[in-house]
């Protein structure tokens, strides 16, 4: 479970970037005052246009970043207090993690486990459902650095899952992929919540957030500008389909 109350993130610019954005303010406000809830066995997807702070909230959450005031619990567990016992609890997928790239799959994944303090055979039982339902065996015990871009994402969810969390944020985790790979990820997404985990999913597929989510958060400019279950989001719909209306209640 994740509870998300007034959150707001800022950071300062430097001379340079007041250059690039004409602007001669000093500090810049990224998420401001977001509220919201997520539920063990449910998916909640937080979308937004890029630069909205979509993605910086997931950092917060992850508690890569920390938040300039608000309140983040995660698994009963304040997350700005305690961000290494959250981060025992989560895994967090993002299109920038970095791969050691002479390692092979196997190797990487081995040692995320031995980092996470999986057992063994708790570890291998892993392995072999995330291996098996993500199709890697052919490129296993090659080394990341020659894999394909599909390959490595595949790598990295399992990076992500290896010690099995109860809350996982999945950042844009099918962006730039293949058909059979993103159907695979959405088939692990859908895993996780028959799991009962708590899942976070961004996407700009606005037919994945159709399939996948309960509830949804729209976030533009920092401020969450609509929260709902998805079904009350269909039924309330004012334009024909469901991107056209993401980009009215952007716009609005």
């Amino acid at each position: 479970m994740i509870e998300v109350s007034d959150l707001c993130k800022e950071f300062t610019l430097s001379k340079k970037q007041q250059k690039e954005l004409n602007s001669d303010q000093k500090i810049t406000k990224a998420v401001e005052n977001v509220c919201f809830s997520c539920q063990s066995g449910r998916i909640f997807s937080l979308l937004g246009p890029n630069g909205a702070g979509k993605t910086t909230t997931l950092r917060m959450l992850a508690t890569i970043y920390k938040p300039t005031s608000g309140k983040i619990e995660i698994a009963g567990i304040d997350a700005i207090k305690y961000p290494q016992e959250v981060r025992k609890k989560i895994g967090f997928l993002t299109g920038s993690t970095g791969l050691y790239a002479r390692l092979t799959p196997v190797e990487l994944i081995d040692y995320f486990a031995k980092l996470y303090g999986v057992a063994n055979h708790e570890r291998d039982e892993r392995k072999k459902y995330l291996f098996d339902l993500l199709n890697m065996h052919d490129f296993l015990n090659k080394r990341i650095g020659k894999l394909s871009t599909g390959m490595k994402q595949k790598v990295s969810i399992c990076r992500t899952m290896i010690h099995d969390p109860e809350v996982v944020i999945f950042d844009e985790p099918t962006s730039g992929l293949d058909v059979i790979t993103a159907g695979n990820i959405i088939k692990l997404i859908s895993d996780c919540k028959a799991q009962n985990k708590t899942v976070i999913f961004s996407s700009h597929i606005m037919s994945e957030v159709d399939l996948l989510c309960d509830e949804l958060a729209i976030i533009h400019k920092g401020n969450i500008k609509h929260q709902g279950s998805m079904s009350d989001f269909r039924n309330q719909m004012l334009e024909s389909n469901l991107t056209a209306e993401f980009i009215r209640i952007v716009q609005s």
